[in-house]
Order: structure tokens, then sequence, then C-alpha cells
């Protein structure tokens, strides 16, 4: 992991994960073949992609029995216990609407009412992600949701991992889809045979979920378009070095093309932090993974001052920030850009990952200078609601009818003056 010093001329941003032509040509030749062929392109695709064929998509009740029964006793009271703390922290995110009154009996109003149908979309591959179907699943039940689908890729004989199901049937989830990749989208988005189309997607995956993600917007909402895993840390010399170590490395072993940046006015922390990772990346089993990211997006910069630390921070607005230094709740408070921030020695990234309570569906590729981490209301939709009186009407028509002339829409006009008209007439 190589070590610089922080200048103001310094870029921090990280470059947007937009993908190749021939990765966004896959995609919109995959999302138009589930358009049109539906249930048999998604097999198509599942057979190709995951090496398995499929005469039914949809997890059965008795694979979710056999899967819980397949979990630890243990692991099943974490997950629960995990389940729990998400719940109660997205509880406070809940709000209702208002009405405000006007002169007359006149009034607005916004109405909020949970989105219908939402699709989340489960990663799979090298590692099984129970924690994604909390994180996304939570809060849109939390939200009111009626209508919850899973959408992950099986392996090749055609199972789903047992952690996965197990927290799915913990939260009560039932219409779960083995199927992944730009299929699983596509099928989500537009419906198939066999899956009713939802009104949002939700959750992170591979590349080609990301570009099916970013074509199906407008057929669909979105969450967000999700970018390899980011971890930043600002530390001084109050920090250990192994446990500094240990926090970078547990974001670089997501994905190859992860980014792990330590800031640090210390010369002595940059040192030793740039051998413990060395030395743990050597034990660590996704070594491979991690060793790339660390080579290829890891860098450790010395900052002249916790200020300057604070600036580069705000300028990488990064997916997870740690704190580690003295004073670090005063430090927190300067920060204006990050997705989770993650204050003291005991409050390491994976906390917020799996236990704590917060999303872990967050922003990434500086993105955390305008988005937010998945909340409730990413599963809500409001509504605007106008009620006027015919006293309010006659006050204000004629100041509504000239603004509208003003910008040349003389229909606006005579509709708002048409009540005028016809009630002369009667």
């Amino acid at each position: 992991m190589k070590i610089q010093q922080l200048t103001p001329e310094l870029s921090l941003k990280r470059q947007l994960e937009t993908g190749n032509e021939q990765q966004l040509a896959t995609v919109r030749t995959i999302i138009a073949d589930v358009q049109k062929n539906g249930d048999a392109a998604v097999a198509a695709y599942t057979e190709k992609f995951d090496g398995v064929a499929l005469s039914d998509f949809k997890v059965s009740a008795q694979e979710m029995a056999q899967a819980f029964a397949e979990v630890d006793v243990q692991i099943i009271a974490d997950l629960t216990e995990a389940a729990q703390n998400i719940r109660l922290y997205h509880e406070e995110q809940q709000r209702q609407g208002f009405q405000l009154p006007l002169a007359d009996g006149s009034f607005l109003a916004q109405r909020i009412l949970p989105l219908q149908a939402v699709g989340l979309y489960v990663p799979g591959g090298s590692a099984a992600y129970p924690s994604s179907v909390l994180m996304n699943v939570i809060p849109a039940q939390v939200a009111g949701v009626e209508r919850i689908v899973i959408a992950t890729p099986c392996d090749a004989t055609g199972k789903l991992p047992a952690a996965v199901l197990a927290a799915a049937q913990i939260l009560g989830i039932t219409e779960i889809y083995k199927m992944g990749g730009a299929q699983a989208i596509a099928a989500m988005a537009y419906g198939t045979q066999t899956i009713a189309a939802v009104d949002k997607i939700t959750g992170p995956g591979n590349i080609y979920v990301a570009l099916a993600k970013r074509e199906v917007f407008g057929v669909v909402a979105i969450d967000m378009i999700a970018g390899p895993s980011e971890i930043a840390m600002i530390a001084d010399d109050t920090a250990f070095a192994d446990e500094v170590a240990a926090d970078l490395l547990s974001q670089a072993e997501h994905d190859a093309m992860a980014c792990a940046v330590l800031i640090t006015t210390s010369e002595t922390l940059a040192k030793n932090v740039q051998i413990e990772i060395e030395k743990q990346l050597v034990t660590l089993p996704r070594q491979a993974i991690a060793r790339r990211s660390i080579e290829d997006f890891g860098v450790i910069y010395i900052a002249q001052s916790i200020a300057d630390a604070v600036d580069a921070i705000n300028q990488l607005a990064p997916e997870h920030l740690e704190i580690v230094t003295e004073n670090a709740q005063v430090v927190s408070e300067q920060i204006k850009n990050a997705g989770a921030i993650f204050i003291g020695r005991y409050s390491s990234e994976p906390i917020g990952d799996y236990f704590a309570g917060t999303n872990h569906v967050l922003p990434t590729n500086s993105t955390a200078r305008f988005a937010s981490s998945l909340n409730v209301d990413d599963f809500l939709k409001k509504t605007s609601i106008i009620y006027y009186t015919e006293k309010t009407w006659q006050d204000h028509a004629p100041k509504i009818a000239r603004l509208a002339r003003l910008e040349g829409l003389e229909g606006h006009a005579r509709a708002v003056e048409s009540r005028a008209w016809r009630k002369e007439t009667i």
C-alpha cells in the first residue's frame, strides 16, 4: 500500500464506474430478450451464466424450510437480533403526511403512501449476503410495501445460500426467485409469465446489474447505481496500526476494485499500517481479491493537519468513513460528504454492515455529495393534494390567469376562468 503526501492539488474523487460499450450492448440485448420472451429468456441466461437449467425460478416453501434448518441456531439468533436493530433504527425514519389549512375551508395537503411492489436484488457469486436481505427488506417493510420480491442468483446445482433464505424467512418474505444479473433486473422491471413487474428495484450487484438498473430506470424506479465498495479513514497517533489495517482490509476483500484510503497526520502510523497490511494479507482467506484492491486502489496519505484530512474527505465523499482520532466526535461534525460515519476505535465499519441498525446500502463513487443511504423514504411516494373552495378560487383566479398568460399559456388561463363563465350561465 503506497504512502504519499496529501497536497491541495490532489483530486481524490473516484472515477464513476460506467462499464464499456460491450458490456452495455450485452445488457441491452438481455433486457430486450426478456421483454420479448419472458421466462424462456430468463431460463436461457440462467443456464448460460449460472450453469443451471431451471424449470421453475421460484423458491418453494420446502426449500425455505430446509434452508432454515441448515443454518446454525446461533446464526439465526444473530440475524434475528440484527433485524431487530435495523428495524428499530428505520422506524425512527417514519413520517406522516400533512394538511395545511387555508382560508375559507380550502387546504393543501401531502399524502404519503408506500410503493405497492418492490424488487430487491441480493448479489451472489463469490459470497453469500444475508445482510443484504435485511438491509433492503426491512426499510421497505417499515414503509408499508405490500409486495416484496427478492431475486438472487443460484449456484450450479440450483441452490441458494441457506443463510440468505433464512434471513428472508425471519422477515416473512416468501416470493424469492433464483435469477441474477441483467436478466433478473429486466424480469422484475417488465414482468414475465411467472414474475409480476415491480415499481422499484433496489440492491447492489456487479457491473451488469448496475447497467441494467440504469437501463430500466424510468420504467421502474431504482435506488442508486452502486459501484465497488469504499472505505476511508482519518487517523492520528492515537490509533493502533493493526486495527486500522484490519479495517481497511475489511472493504478491500469485497472486490478487486474496492477502494481503501487512510489519511493520517502521523508518519509513524502510516509506516506501521503499511507493514500491518502486508502482514495481515498473508492470512486473509480472500487475499487475492484484497491484494489487488490494495495495490490498485489503496493509498495512505500523510496530511499536515486534521483540518486538511477533513477537506480531503469532503472532496472524496466516501461510502464509509472511520474517524479514529483524538476528539473523534468533534472531527465527525466537520464531515459534510460521507455515506456513513463511524466514530472512534470501537466503531469499526463491519458493525454498520451487519448489526448496529444503520443501512449498509450506501452511495459510492463520490455520490455521497448528494445521495443518502437506503432508507424508508426510498419506498414511499408523496402525493400533493389541493382543495380550493369557491371563495378561495374567486380570490385568486385572476392572479393565476395573469401568470398563465405571462407564460403564453392561454389554455391554462381559460381553464381557471371557465368556472366564472359557468357560474354566470347557471
